[in-house]
Parts: structure tokens; C-alpha cells; sequence
């Protein structure tokens, strides 16, 4: 009985000991109060698009409260993608798209479409492109599209133009395509807006023309490009053209932080231009996340906070589920929707008075589908966010030591006093049976 005793008080010892040095998570629900506090929140994200211009990237918010803030520049940077998704150059700081001015001064713009192939400026189709710019070192075009107002605008402008530039000595030949009837031919230059104004030099795309469209900043920009241009250069292939064509295919990373209401709303990224009519035939926003997440990110980046974390359980820490995935439009007209719900929760570590026991985030719960839009519409990439009212609160429980010592004292008073009446019970029986 003795050996016994011992064996059993070993290993509730033991136990009680791991158990008191073990710690356990206590999760709880409470009013979020933060909306009184701070009636915004600051929505950080990190966004690659890559088929869609940093000239056409605008970021809009909207929400149930009214507010609608188109094409926002506050804490908003763009960075140039190369075809292959990485960064290229700095697009800049965020800023209001530039009213482009336009020449007034020409006849009825009713007339503007009627033209004669071959005449100035020159109208080329898919069959003589590729081979009018081999034939010519540089060529200035015009993809447009008969329907578009800028383009019935800029019309008179680019026939003032082209017979400016085949009265001058510059080199330059100035054409135009028709994206309705050369439709083809346009997706292969991945003309994404209308206007389109690209320059070409030795058969190759050099750059798009994003200036005032007057005859006067027409012929500046031609006079600089020409100035520059090397026409010592080796012969250009079809092959070279195509390589050369599949660069254009630019993208765009939009990164920052805004600020908004803790109301259920959404703010979304799209293709908008104040000076052109889009081609919602090549709008394409296949895009990667690579970052999502509401509040200040010191709160969970700092020393501090991720000396408090480590304690919690990943299936606990959900602040940026989203990130570094990529959601991809194979189809036009298409585009991904969001949805986002967010939880304000606080995690605590030791005596929730001192701010360096608890560290307060935001989590997300997050879903994706794919909306198909009417082919009338330019399609978004669309993330909708709601708070929720009530937040969750993680905490760390461990056991006091008067609460151990307690239990160590009960288990030998309670082993003694078990096995003593075992023992009792056990020499009444066999006494008995000897008598």
C-alpha cells in the first residue's frame, strides 16, 4: 500500500506541475467601442495589375454614409510593371488626371471621317502595318475608334498635323487606325483607351504620346523625337516588331493607405480617364494582393506586438489572408469581387492595464468569386468591407501559484486519507476471514 501510495502521488504530481505550467487560451465577445473613439480606420493595400496603364489606375471608395471619392491621390503610389509582373520605374505619387486641351479652331468636326486611304494623314490596316513601319523609319499613328469623342475631337487636329509635318523636313509619317474595323490588329498593340497616340520608330513602339492635343504640342513632340533619332540602325524583322509589341503590355502597382468610415462600404480600382473613351474590349484586371489590412500596421508589425503574438495560434492571427494572392481574368468582361468582413480584436497577455501585455488589431474573413459585368460596362476589381460591431478578445490564462501549492497539498492530504481507508477496509476483511 505504501509503494502504492507513492506511485499514484508521483504522477498527480506531475501532472498538476505541467499543468500549472501550461497556459490557455480564453476567447470572449464585446461591444467594439472604437467607432466612438475613432470614427475611421486606415485601410492599407498593396495591389499588382498587370495589364492595366498607371495612366488609366484610379482608386474609388464608396460607402452607406455618401461618400464618394473617385480617383483618390492622398497616401497613394503607382510603380510601372514590365510584362514579367515586376517593377519597371516610378510612376509617382498619385495625382488628379490633367485636363488635355484641345485645338478649337478647326471646321465641323461632322466631317472627320472622311478620308481617303493613302492620303495625309495615312490609314492603314492589319495587311500594310507591319510593313509600313519597316518602310518608314518613323511613324506617328492614331488608333481611334469612330464613336469615341476624343477621337472626334482630336480628328481635325491630326489632319492640321499631318500636313504640317509633309510640309516640314522632318522624316515623319502620320497615320491612323481604325480599332472598329481593325480590331485585330489593335489587340495585338494591346490599345487599351482611345485616343491612342503612339510613336514608331524603325518598326519598333517607342512611347505614347500623353500631351496636349494641339497642333502646336503635336509638333513640339515630333521635333524632339526626330532630333534624338538614330537612323543608323540594322534592319528590323517581323520578329523583333512582335517582341518589340509585347512589351507594351504594361502594368501597374498601386500601393498606400486610406482612410475610411466605419461603415459598411467598398473601394474598388478600375479603368478611368478624363481625356479618353476605354476599350472595354481590352480591360483586363487580372490582379495579385500583396497586401490587404485595416488598422495600423505597427499594431501587429512592432517588437512588441509580435512578442504577444507568437503566444496565440495562427488560426487566431488572420490579418492579412489575402496576401500574395493572385486572382486572374481569363475572360473580358469579367472581373473579381471581394468580399471582407472585419474584426476588430484585441489580444492579452498579462494584466490588461499595461500596454505591454495586449496588442489591439483587426482581423479578415474573406471571400472571392468572379462577376461577369454587361459588356456596355468597364468592369472593377471590387474589395466591399464591413466592420462588424463586435469585437473578439483573446487572452492568455495561467494558474497562480497559491492555486498549484493548493493542489499539491490536496493530493497528499487526499491520497493519504483514500489509501488509508482502502488499507482499513482491506485489514478488516482479511482479519476477519482468519478468525
Amino acid at each position: 500500500m505504501s509503494l502504492c501510495c507513492i506511485s499514484i502521488m508521483s504522477i498527480l504530481f506531475m501532472s498538476e506541475t505541467i499543468a500549472f505550467a501550461k497556459t490557455k487560451t480564453v476567447t470572449e465577445i464585446f461591444v467594439d467601442d472604437q467607432s466612438s473613439l475613432q470614427p475611421q480606420i486606415k485601410l492599407n493595400f498593396d495591389l499588382s495589375f498587370y495589364a492595366l496603364p498607371c495612366e488609366y489606375l484610379s482608386v474609388d471608395v464608396l460607402d452607406s454614409l455618401g461618400t464618394n471619392r473617385q480617383n483618390i491621390t492622398k497616401n497613394v503610389e503607382k510603380w510601372h510593371l514590365d510584362d514579367s509582373g515586376k517593377k519597371r520605374d516610378f510612376h509617382g505619387v498619385n495625382v488628379e488626371q490633367r485636363e488635355i486641351k484641345h485645338d478649337e479652331d478647326h471646321p465641323n468636326e461632322n466631317d472627320a471621317y472622311d478620308w481617303i486611304p493613302g492620303d495625309t494623314p495615312v490609314v492603314l490596316d492589319s495587311e500594310h502595318f507591319e510593313t509600313f513601319l519597316q518602310e518608314h523609319p518613323a511613324v506617328f499613328v492614331d488608333f481611334f475608334a469612330p464613336w469615341c469623342i476624343w477621337c472626334q475631337r482630336l480628328h481635325p487636329t491630326w489632319e492640321y498635323f499631318a500636313k504640317d509635318i509633309k510640309d516640314s523636313d522632318l522624316k515623319l509619317v502620320v497615320a491612323m487606325v481604325d480599332c472598329v474595323a481593325q480590331q485585330t490588329l489593335c489587340q495585338q498593340h494591346s490599345i487599351r483607351a482611345f485616343p491612342t497616340l503612339r510613336y514608331f520608330e524603325n518598326g519598333r513602339s517607342v512611347t505614347d504620346y500623353h500631351g496636349d492635343r494641339t497642333t502646336s504640342a503635336l509638333m513640339v513632340f515630333s521635333q524632339d523625337k526626330m532630333k534624338n533619332m538614330d537612323f543608323n540602325v540594322i534592319q528590323i524583322t517581323p520578329r523583333m516588331i512582335l517582341e518589340q509589341n509585347h512589351l507594351t503590355q504594361e502594368g501597374c502597382q498601386v500601393s498606400g493607405h486610406i482612410m475610411i468610415n466605419r461603415v459598411p462600404g467598398n473601394f474598388h480600382v478600375e479603368a478611368r480617364s478624363n481625356s479618353h473613351n476605354l476599350n472595354i474590349a481590352m480591360t483586363n484586371l487580372t490582379h495579385t494582393i500583396n497586401h490587404l489590412s485595416f488598422g495600423n500596421k505597427e499594431d501587429f508589425d512592432s517588437a512588441r506586438s509580435r512578442r504577444v503574438l507568437k503566444h496565440f495560434p495562427i488560426s487566431s492571427r488572420q490579418f492579412n489572408p489575402l496576401e500574395d494572392t493572385t486572382y486572374k481574368t481569363l475572360e473580358y468582361h469579367k472581373a473579381f469581387h471581394h468580399n471582407v468582413k472585419v474584426v476588430s480584436t484585441k489580444y492579452t497577455l498579462g494584466p490588461s492595464d499595461s500596454r505591454a501585455y495586449y496588442v489591439f488589431a483587426h482581423q479578415i474573413l474573406a471571400q472571392s468569386q468572379l462577376v461577369e459585368y454587361e459588356i456596355q460596362n468597364v468592369p472593377e476589381a471590387r474589395f466591399s468591407y464591413d466592420i462588424s460591431p463586435m469585437g473578439v478578445g483573446h487572452s492568455m490564462k495561467a494558474r497562480m501559484w497559491y492555486d498549484y501549492v493548493t493542489s499539491l497539498l490536496a493530493i497528499i492530504g487526499g491520497t493519504f486519507s483514500t489509501l488509508g481507508l482502502i488499507d482499513a477496509t482491506l485489514y478488516r476483511i482479511f482479519k476477519s476471514k482468519k478468525l
